[in-house]
């Protein structure tokens, strides 16, 4: 019975880290710009003379991750003479929450248009790609795009027609129709399931009637689907929008070349999920802070007891091997000292706070404590560049926000002191949403895997198959070793759900 109690109780706390119902990442349900503003100006790493790896930190030499990156071509290095007249195909992320056909959030919309201004402002006749949910059979009224081009038609104050499909005859009479400086969306991509499968006779179809392409959707920039890779093998110039290169200037450039001393705060549910993350930044920064449930692996793999809290059993020696790698680095790497406990998962549980040391059976961690919070805040107090990705614990509960609420307050005073702050996309970028602290934010990353993959050093796709600044081609790709989209990390490592 105990062991059957333990069980239920660490599956219960297990899905107080994994995913939050707050909305989706990067969503924002306030009127604040859905990118905030900077004075930081960042600067993207240029390719290393030679194949291998980058010096992640004078007198450190990093491992076997290249994260070494050949800048891309934006819209911006594109002259006026260069879009008038052209038909530009545009994949933007328009995946918004629905009421029925009522858009209850939206942000992504919002952060699409000065990409989509830029280009009908200088005389671009541009189709608006995208998908929306998982439509799983063809067309579904309920995933058609036409609330979006609604939407789009208000925020650019002009009139965006709608597609009845994304290929076909039809779409290029319409598109062939555009007058210079006019705009429409295109049918959701997904309603074919070629799109997902990159289907190079689809992707061709796609491209068809248009003579540039322009990707702005980091957060299905790890995609490698015919809206977001495929079509470039058929359309020149394939450049980034200013979207997705504010992207890779924060998430590339900033922590490839940190202000110092630069810190990492880490949270989510298991060390499994995270492993990349923590294994490169570790290669860079001064400082890592480890929040969520993985805490609890980490303390268990240290000899401590952890009552019933979520812990990956078959991660201990790994949880001890990060800790070890840290140390002989020299990064400082900081655990929670003391932590909130709950007698269950439930938002009226028996709370009470204890020493990280002194967890007591029975009793679940789910958020900092006090004295672990005032630890990562003097952490933080002199860091130059602080990254975070997933929050100190289950937010969405008043009681275990505390410590959560706390870092996201501690940023947005390291911010106003001049250090650059990212919220490296997912649950983090709801926690800050909910404290109403992201427009204090440096930037505030719109992908979700997305970011994950790009932290981890891996490829993506999307941005591998843009065009390289100077050179029209896309062989080069963003990595030393010049690898393509079909040699990224997502091609090799790519999971049955992702083809």
């Amino acid at each position: 019975a105990m062991r059957k109690t333990l069980v239920l109780a660490s599956v219960a706390a297990a899905s107080a880290y994994v995913s939050s119902p707050v909305g989706l990442a990067g969503g924002r349900t306030s009127n604040k710009p859905a990118i905030s503003s900077s004075t930081f100006t960042p600067r993207l790493r240029s390719a290393a003379p030679i194949h291998g790896v980058e010096v992640a930190k004078a007198g450190r030499m990093s491992s076997s991750i290249t994260m070494s990156a050949a800048k891309k071509k934006s819209v911006k290095d594109l002259t006026s003479a260069e879009l008038k007249g052209k038909k530009v195909l545009i994949r933007c992320d328009l995946n918004v929450p629905l009421d029925g056909k009522k858009i209850t959030d939206d942000t992504r919309i919002r952060a699409s248009v000065p990409t989509i201004k830029y280009l009908l402002d200088n005389g671009a006749r541009v189709a608006i790609s995208s998908h929306l949910g998982r439509p799983k059979n063809g067309p579904e009224d309920k995933f058609s795009l036409s609330p979006c081009a609604t939407r789009l038609s208000e925020l650019l104050g002009k009139q965006v027609k709608m597609a009845k499909d994304c290929i076909g005859p039809e779409v290029k009479s319409l598109v062939d129709g555009l007058q210079n400086g006019e705009a429409c969306v295109l049918e959701n991509v997904r309603f074919y399931k070629e799109e997902e499968k990159n289907e190079k006779s689809f992707s061709e179809k796609l491209a068809a009637p248009f003579d540039m392409y322009v990707n702005d959707a980091f957060g299905t920039a790890h995609r490698a689907h015919s809206s977001t890779a495929g079509v470039t093998e058929f359309l020149s110039p394939s450049v980034s929008g200013f979207l997705l290169q504010k992207e890779l200037d924060y998430l590339e450039g900033a922590v490839a070349n940190p202000k110092r001393p630069f810190a990492a705060i880490v949270g989510g549910s298991k060390v499994s999920s995270k492993i990349g993350v923590i294994e490169s930044l570790l290669e860079k920064c001064d400082k890592l802070i480890i929040g969520g449930g993985m805490v609890f692996t980490f303390l268990k793999a240290r000899g401590l007891n952890v009552g019933s809290s979520l812990v990956e059993e078959d991660k201990l020696e790994l949880a001890k091997t990060l800790e070890a790698k840290a140390k002989a680095k020299g990064v400082q790497f900081i655990l929670p000292s003391d932590v909130v406990l709950a007698d269950k998962f439930d938002a009226n549980a028996n709370t009470k706070v204890a020493k990280a040391s002194d967890i007591p059976d029975g009793w679940m961690g789910l958020d900092n404590g006090p004295e672990a919070t005032k630890e990562i805040q003097q952490a933080l107090s002199d860091c130059k560049t602080i990254i975070w990705n997933g929050p100190m614990g289950v937010f969405e509960m008043d009681k275990f926000a505390v410590g959560t609420n706390a870092v996201a307050q501690t940023l947005a005073e390291c911010t106003k002191k001049g250090a650059i702050t990212i919220i490296g996309g997912g649950d983090s970028v709801a926690a800050v949403e909910k404290a109403g602290l992201a427009d204090q934010m440096s930037h505030i990353s719109t992908g979700g895997g997305a970011s994950l993959e790009l932290l981890e050093g891996q490829v993506l796709p999307g941005v591998a198959a843009l065009d390289s600044l100077g050179s029209s081609s896309k062989s080069s790709g963003p990595v030393v070793s010049g690898a393509t989209y079909k040699d990224t990390a997502y091609f090799r490592n790519k999971n049955p759900w992702d083809v």
